[in-house]
């Protein structure tokens, strides 16, 4: 990669990617595809800022619209379906601002975490967010919405309205979010791809990598702030979330959809703020730890634009993953009977991450500062992964300054 990557400690320090590239890939056109292309070179400085603020107001426009073609790149717009009904949005940046040669591109798969969606990457300037660096790099950039979110809110049947749409956990997105956008890129590229994923991006894909989903389609998979055990979080805000989302409070009032900016979730908020020992003085801060390199202006567009919807069940199965010791498993329904009909089994079956095919090369990459993805907590992780095959199979960084956002904005 270029010296434009080279502040970040994580862009370039796996061999997969840093793999020739032969261009740009042909691609037929699709029904479901819109391309915007604008040859106006990038805004700057604080006009830039304000036009991607003004566009994002104006929002109803998409990713492409209000944020990718203003800065000069090519943008395409996909829908994916999954297995299970839900319509998801990709975006996709097939080559830099300055083009490229005839040929196939390297595709990479850029998944985003909990509580946001694929924005989360795109907030800073070019020079500064992973999407146009790896295009200007010579990469065929897919960003991935997850459902629930934003921009992926449909469903084949069901409206967000109805209970029935929020009956999924971060199981589902292992399971069908995953296999529908890693199909779909590699039939449309017909290569293997690049997976770069943040926080709960690390887990669903853990978790389906141990189960032996993807991996035919994975060259490589970089995992930023790894999420798999979460006993030794130390974020007072998150552990006082989890204790809260552990009695399934707002499952029992019937609520099945968590919008952090929405009434229940402010009120749910307030009453986490309000619990002893909690600080939300600094809301980013207490809850991910001392992000080291994000600027005010990134974070907040970050809280006024990036905080996500997602289903209480997920919330809840992050909160029995914080109570369990030593193991990770599917979403416990609460009951023998219940899990008994969920997996023909009176407890939720366990992911064994050892499982992963050691021939994977993974990137581990984490920050002495994060708060949710603790260092003790990734060394179990690194623990299952032991028997990776090789030592270039397997590479983790640890920046020690870093904490959990600052791998994606900072």
């Amino acid at each position: 990669m270029s010296n434009q990557s080279n502040h970040h400690p994580c862009y370039n320090p796996f061999p997969p990617f840093r793999l020739p590239l032969s261009g740009i890939a042909s691609d037929a056109s699709s029904s479901i595809e819109r391309i915007s292309i604008i040859t106006r070179g990038e805004l700057a400085g604080a006009h830039g800022r304000r036009q991607l603020v003004q566009s994002l107001e104006a929002a109803d426009d998409g990713v492409c619209t209000a944020v990718v073609s203003p800065r000069g790149y090519e943008c395409r717009e996909y829908e994916v379906k999954t297995q299970d009904g839900y319509i998801l949005t990709m975006h996709r940046i097939p080559q830099g601002r300055g083009g490229g040669s005839a040929g196939k591109r390297q595709p990479v798969l850029l998944q985003h975490g909990v509580l946001s969606d694929g924005l989360t990457w795109l907030l800073n300037p070019p020079q500064q967010s992973l999407p146009f660096v790896l295009a200007d790099n010579g990469f065929d950039v897919w960003i991935t919405h997850g459902r629930g979110t934003r921009w992926s809110r449909r469903h084949e049947s069901l409206k967000t309205s109805d209970t029935a749409y929020w009956a999924w956990s971060w199981d589902e997105l292992a399971s069908y979010d995953l296999p529908a956008t890693v199909g779909f890129v590699f039939r449309k590229t017909g290569q293997k791809l690049h997976y770069v994923g943040h926080s709960m991006g690390t887990l669903t894909a853990l978790s389906a990598f141990s189960e032996g989903k993807l991996v035919d389609k994975i060259k490589s998979a970089a995992l930023l702030t790894p999420v798999a055990y979460l006993t030794s979080m130390t974020t007072t805000i998150g552990r006082a979330a989890a204790s809260a989302f552990a009695g399934e409070m707002l499952g029992a009032l019937g609520v099945a959809e968590f919008d952090p900016k929405g009434a229940v979730g402010t009120k749910f908020l307030e009453s986490v703020c309000a619990m002893p020992g909690v600080n939300c003085y600094d809301l980013m801060a207490s809850l991910t730890g001392p992000n080291c390199c994000l600027n005010d202006s990134t974070v907040d567009k970050y809280l006024k634009y990036e905080l996500q919807p997602t289903s209480v069940r997920t919330l809840v199965h992050f909160s029995q993953s914080h109570i369990q010791t030593w193991v990770i498993t599917k979403y416990d329904h609460g009951s023998s009977t219940a899990n008994m009909a969920a997996y023909g089994q009176s407890s939720p079956p366990e992911y064994h991450l050892s499982n992963i095919p050691h021939h994977l090369p993974l990137l581990l990459c984490y920050g002495g500062g994060d708060m949710l993805s603790d260092v003790k907590d990734v060394q179990l992780l690194l623990n299952d992964l032991s028997n990776h095959d090789a030592a270039d199979k397997l590479v983790a960084r640890l920046v020690k300054e870093y904490a959990h956002l600052d791998f994606v904005m900072g």
